[in-house]
């Protein structure tokens, strides 16, 4: 479902991981995510998808420290997904840190929120409704 509240996917994040192929099997075995490609030698980045989210994939640089070395989260992606009800029982039954339960909303319908190995927030969501969001409450700032 198209949302004007919330578009599922105008955006290619970057996420930097310090274990880079760690990182790409536990995103493909734990949320499901489908490798697309991956480049360098050592590996230096790869891009994956789940659904219509495409994510690049990056090899941390010297000097980085993730967001579990930080000790609070640094961003939080959101994916959207069609059964985010058998999205949570996966990710729970694979190990993923719950980071806020089954959450229901009047504007997203369904949502779980997660932690990766890094620390990085992931909220996995469902559309409930295409909502306007000045019905919410929001200022329109510029009407497409």
């Amino acid at each position: 479902m198209r949302n004007r509240s919330v578009p599922a996917e105008t955006v290619l994040p970057h996420i930097v991981y310090r274990d880079l192929p760690g990182a790409i099997a536990w995103l493909t075995s734990t949320f499901g995510f489908i490798e697309h490609y991956r480049y360098g030698e050592p590996l230096s980045g790869a891009q994956v998808r789940l659904g219509d989210a495409w994510m690049m994939l990056n090899a941390a640089k010297p000097g980085y420290r993730n967001p579990s070395e930080l000790g609070f989260g640094t961003q939080s992606l959101t994916i959207f997904v069609p059964d985010v009800e058998a999205h949570f029982a996966r990710t729970k039954a694979a190990g993923a840190k719950d980071r806020r339960g089954f959450a229901r909303n009047r504007l997203r319908g369904a949502a779980v929120r997660a932690e990766d190995l890094e620390g990085h927030h992931w909220l996995f969501s469902r559309h409930a409704r295409n909502v306007s969001p000045d019905a919410w409450g929001a200022t329109i700032t510029n009407p497409q």
